[in-house]
């Protein structure tokens, strides 16, 4: 199934698009937050040779307007919505009340990364103060799950049916493709030399970047809605999951752990990059190959070396965001 999602299309109309250690910055960031000046020299062009799109993917130089209103020329990438360095996605949700770490997904709450398992499925009623929580069947112990593309849709939404509260809501890549190792095909638009804003811009409700493995990075899962219908929108170890607009996609960062690949730190032990916002600044891992966090980001979560020019650092996998803001313009 292909799509087409432009920069600045909306992607919330499910609420899908929708421990580890958190990141120095707040998760939530205001309309222009700060003036963050950053040197003209420290802009790096954007180096589409770090992306592996397989055989579906594509990208061609064209033209656009900034979100300055300059016109420029951009990079078209189009993604298939499913990473090229797996073969499989998930575990998502946990079959039944006794299924451990490695056969469940991932859930965050106020900043912390859990393992989806049978016990913390049990435990909700508990952990989130609310006796009505109740995902399972008390006799058999299994875990209410969305088992089609009709109960998964019909769960993700913001009016959720009663029958589909209580629920652990994944949807599976095969909904949405044609062919087997494909999704919803995207396309973003990325400058090709990122352009400084004066002031730092909100990253609102659309696609914050898209990593190099052709995954978009996807701006805060609306948690409270989710919560809110008495469900858990599972994630896999790599803090991803699939909706019908975006395919697979990441609402954070966390490689190397369980199935997701690592990836390699900078040869002076800086985080090793995964992807591009789209304001053309490289996204860098959260962490150096000493398990530091950088100590001078600015509040987009973002800094500036010799090696590497301005480029932002992800924030931890369990608070539902990748970077603060943008401090370069995007393409409308």
């Amino acid at each position: 199934m292909n799509k087409v999602i432009i920069i600045g299309m909306p992607v919330l109309s499910l609420l899908m698009l929708s421990g580890c250690g958190g990141s120095n910055s707040s998760s939530e960031i205001e309309d222009a937050v700060e003036v963050v000046v950053v040197d003209d020299t420290s802009n790096y062009p954007v180096d589409v040779t770090k992306f592996d799109l397989s055989s579906s993917g594509a990208i061609t130089q064209v033209a656009c307007t900034l979100s300055n209103g300059e016109s420029s020329t951009c990079y078209s990438i189009t993604v298939n919505g499913f990473p090229s360095d797996r073969t499989t996605l998930g575990p998502f949700c946990p079959t039944t009340t006794t299924t451990e770490a490695v056969n469940a997904g991932k859930w965050f709450d106020d900043g912390v990364l859990y393992d989806l398992t049978g016990e913390f499925i049990t435990n909700l009623d508990s952990f989130y103060g609310d006796s009505t929580w109740q995902l399972y069947n008390d006799e058999t112990g299994e875990v209410n799950i969305t088992n089609s593309q009709i109960a998964c849709e019909a769960a993700a939404r913001p009016d959720v049916a009663a029958e589909y509260n209580n629920f652990c809501v994944q949807c599976e890549i095969s909904y949405y493709n044609d062919v087997e190792g494909e999704g919803v095909s995207s396309t973003f638009l990325i400058p090709i030399t990122p352009v400084p804003r004066s002031q730092a811009g909100s990253i609102g409700r659309d696609s914050v970047g898209v990593a190099f493995n052709g995954v978009a990075l996807d701006a805060a899962a609306p948690t409270e809605a989710i919560l809110s219908a008495y469900t858990i929108a599972a994630f896999d170890d790599c803090v991803g999951h699939v909706n019908p607009f975006a395919g697979y996609h990441y609402h954070g960062a966390n490689h190397g752990e369980g199935t997701c690949p690592a990836i390699e730190f900078e040869v002076d032990g800086h985080g090793g990059a995964f992807g591009y916002a789209l304001d053309g600044y490289a996204i860098h891992s959260m962490l150096d190959e000493n398990n530091k966090e950088e100590d001078d980001l600015d509040s987009c979560r973002g800094h500036t070396d010799d090696a590497r020019g301005y480029h932002y650092h992800s924030a931890g996998p369990g608070e539902n965001l990748f970077i603060g803001c943008f401090n370069g313009e995007t393409a409308q």
